[in-house]
């Protein structure tokens, strides 16, 4: 976290984008500090770096499931501004839970502590003991297989019901396959990818 001070908040911001060589709007921040006189302006801001986010991520996650008497260790890496951070307990299994539900709520829950800290939206990824690296693999073969059937039917087809980060996993993986496009439906838990065959 750093603290930046100029006449106003965009000033500020402005100070900031350029000491870490990014865009002012890609920018975390909070207003700290800020004066309108009629003589004397100034404002002041923290700037959080998605190093801030990762440590807050993990250190809320372990201390919220320690709550619930489970140990847990995590790692975390950052890939294409997302946030990936891997749990591993003697409890996974708890962790995950049926269908994979309760590492969805883990993971939701998280994702709005750091957006609520930091008042900037964060791509969180949780995966508890590899689960969903072993998931993605299962939901691209199944895209892979339907998509041939779509191709040798020329019909559309849905598949089951996926959380956003799956049905990412679907539309990266059959992107650029030839006579193949994909597009998600439906609202909230019900949400879905449809595979459609175009000339």
């Amino acid at each position: 976290m750093k603290q930046y001070t100029n006449k106003t908040v965009e000033a500020a911001l402005e100070d900031a984008a350029i000491d870490q060589g990014v865009d002012a709007k890609s920018l975390a921040y909070k207003v700290i500090e800020e004066k309108n006189g009629l003589f004397s302006k100034k404002a002041t801001i923290e700037v959080y770096g998605l190093d801030d986010a990762v440590d807050y991520a993990q250190e809320y996650l372990k201390e919220s499931i320690a709550a619930l008497g489970i140990d847990v260790t995590t790692s975390a890496t950052v890939e294409d501004d997302v946030i990936r951070i891997l749990i591993d307990s003697e409890r996974n299994p708890v962790l995950i839970g049926k269908g994979g539900r309760t590492l969805q709520a883990i993971n939701e829950l998280v994702r709005l502590a750091v957006s609520n800290k930091f008042h900037h939206r964060f791509r969180i990824l949780l995966d508890v003991g590899g689960y969903k690296e072993d998931k993605y693999e299962r939901i691209e073969r199944i895209a892979k297989r339907v998509a041939r059937d779509v191709l040798r039917d020329k019909m559309d087809s849905k598949l089951e019901p996926m959380t956003p980060d799956e049905r990412r996993v679907v539309h990266n993986c059959l992107n650029g396959m030839e006579h193949i496009s994909t597009e998600s439906e439906g609202e909230g838990s019900e949400r879905r990818v449809v595979i459609k065959y175009v000339d």
